[in-house]
């Protein structure tokens, strides 16, 4: 895992080219309608986020505290009463996620993730380990996660052309 400090770094970085890819970007040149919505395209650039201080090693030996992850699953929440496309871009796009699928063994950070909607589902959907993980594997879910990845990867890829 990167240094604290290139942690840090990296993210006021990415924070400031999402807000200056924001600024400049026209909104009819959008890769999907849905990102029109400043809830769902970059939905966590206000958020004070210190990526220095997360320590994935204790979660995996520990498991996660729900409250620390309260800003992802109220974003996800208000998403959601748009279409599950939208939460699915609002989780895609959590800052934390996204260095987690970055640095980290993709089975942890698949059990990672599978953890954050389990208890999402329980907390706003009151659904048990099962209800949540027969969700996740749904068609539906499935459809809408995949378009999900697909819409951001566009997105990126403008980005860069762009930058």
């Amino acid at each position: 895992m990167a240094s604290p400090d290139k942690q840090k770094k990296r993210a006021q970085r990415a924070k400031s080219k999402a807000k200056q890819n924001r600024i400049g970007k026209p909104k009819a040149n959008v890769v999907h309608p849905v990102l029109a919505n400043p809830l769902i395209d970059e939905p966590f650039d206000d958020v004070e986020i210190d990526l220095s201080t997360f320590d994935f090693k204790d979660i995996e030996e520990n498991g996660f505290d729900p409250s620390h992850f309260d800003d992802l699953f109220q974003a996800m929440n208000k998403a959601e009463a748009i279409s599950l496309l939208a939460m699915c871009l609002v989780f895609l796009q959590y800052p934390v996620l996204e260095l987690v699928v970055a640095e980290e063994d993709p089975e942890a950070a698949t059990d990672f993730m599978m953890g954050l909607l389990i208890v999402y589902r329980s907390l706003f959907h009151r659904d048990d380990e099962d209800a949540a993980v027969q969700w996740i594997g749904s068609e539906t879910f499935q459809t809408a996660y995949n378009e999900a990845s697909e819409i951001l990867q566009k997105r990126n890829a403008r980005a860069d052309v762009r930058a």
